[in-house]
């Protein structure tokens, strides 16, 4: 595991260094999409509604909108707020486990003792374990001020990230506003249904269908053939400089062609180009192929009084042969 952030717990006068992982992770398979008329990928584009720019990431700003007014917030700006900057787990409170509603539960994160000695670690989690209580803790993460509770799973600290009070919604449905009779016959009979399908929990048992039967039905089609040559039929992937730039399908294929080519298309702008440096090369060219027909015309040529009839006659079809031999 990677570390993605490191921060102390701040427990009365004992700071306890930590470094913080995510606990849990998404094992779901990652589809992308495509055009169902070729299987080009579909991408989107950081384009500004208003120049129609493509936006780099750096450039890119935060804003909120109010009453038809939009306030516009800087990267420096949002980096001033100080609970921003805060690299402490604050506790705030130590409370009984079964009064924290689940329904508050978000992210889950493994704290790791990041000192020389974890003494301070463990004893944080003994105090824990001997009073039967968790920490009430607010820290910032990710741009976001956060509430949290810290207990204890095995020899580990966890810090359970809560939802804000005002997170989570009330619910208020009409139909269950009305008296509705229940008989004692009808109460007995679902308990006993219940208790023909009771069991301990174990998460082990169970596994995600839909993803498992996904999985079959790529690895059906591949043995199939039913796939594409992605570098083949598509080019190879543009790097992603960060720049929001975006190369599509023709222009890919466009590239793709211009690199095949190569050679015959550069030669071809080389003998359009009039310019000197483009005569410059051609007969350093010219030179630099030994024991050629190009040399031993370019000497004989020399010899004549005019020097512009030599470069013009006795040079350049050489040097195209010589290109061309090559």
């Amino acid at each position: 595991m990677r570390a993605i952030w490191k921060g102390a717990i701040a427990f009365g006068l004992v700071n306890v260094p930590v470094k913080v992982y995510s606990a849990t992770e998404d094992h779901d398979i990652s589809l992308h999409q495509v055009h169902n008329a070729d299987g080009g990928r579909i991408r989107y584009q950081r384009r500004c509604e208003v120049c129609s720019k493509i936006v780099d990431y750096e450039d890119i700003d935060k804003a909120y909108e109010d009453d038809g007014r939009t306030v516009v917030l800087s990267r420096e700006e949002l980096k001033s707020i100080p609970a921003e900057n805060s690299h402490e787990i604050d506790v705030v409170q130590f409370v009984p486990a079964e009064q924290l509603d689940p329904m508050m539960f978000e992210k889950s994160y493994y704290l790791e003792p990041d000192s020389k000695s974890p003494k301070a670690y463990v004893l944080l989690r003994r105090a824990l374990e001997d009073t039967d209580r968790v920490a009430i803790v607010q820290f910032a993460l990710r741009d976001k001020t956060r509430l949290g509770a810290l207990r204890i799973r095995g020899d580990v600290l966890v810090l359970q990230a809560l939802l804000w009070a005002d997170e989570v919604r009330e619910a208020s449905f009409p139909a269950l506003e009305t008296s509705i009779r229940i008989s004692a016959q009808e109460r007995e009979m679902s308990a006993a249904l219940v208790d023909s399908m009771a069991a301990d929990f174990e998460p082990d048992q169970f596994t995600d269908d839909y993803q498992h039967q996904l999985r079959q039905l790529i690895e059906a089609k591949l043995e199939k053939g039913e796939s594409l040559d992605t570098e083949e039929t598509f080019g190879a992937p543009a790097a992603e400089a960060g720049s929001g730039e975006v190369i599509d399908l023709m222009e890919a294929l466009k590239r793709s062609l211009e690199k095949k080519r190569g050679g015959g298309a550069a030669s071809g702008e080389d003998e359009a180009a009039p310019s000197g440096k483009t005569a410059a090369t051609k007969s350093t060219a010219a030179k630099a192929a030994p024991k050629t027909a190009s040399k031993t015309a370019t000497k004989t040529a020399t010899k004549t009084p005019s020097k512009t009839a030599a470069k013009s006659t006795g040079t350049k079809a050489p040097a195209r042969s010589a290109r061309k031999q090559a």
